[in-house]
């Protein structure tokens, strides 16, 4: 059997690696599966202590950020598909929403 603490160890490197490139990278597009990183390593904090404490709140936890992401993921890529019709750049420095 594999500690929880593993699992805690994954999750936080993982969600270290999404602010990382949230942080540093001026892509949209990557700054989109960075937010997407994070949140997938909340989901498996949840899930692991769900397991640890034999309790069904963190998977149905799980459920509702993972209905929220795939509503993030539908309106998100609309929305980044717009910014590239309209600017022909998908770099966060080069797209200014105020200026034409």
């Amino acid at each position: 059997m594999v500690p929880i603490t593993w699992y805690l160890v994954l999750s936080a490197i993982l969600f270290t690696i999404g602010v990382a490139a949230f942080v540093f990278k001026r892509n949209i597009i990557t700054i989109f599966m960075s937010i997407e990183l994070m949140l997938n390593a909340v989901n498996l904090s949840f899930v692991a202590f769900a397991h640890m404490w034999k309790d069904l709140s963190g998977h149905i936890f799980v459920f509702f950020v993972m209905v929220v992401a795939a509503a993030e993921a539908a309106v998100g890529l609309a929305i980044i598909i717009a910014v590239f019709r309209t600017r022909q750049t998908l770099n966060v420095d080069r797209v200014n929403l105020l200026k034409l």
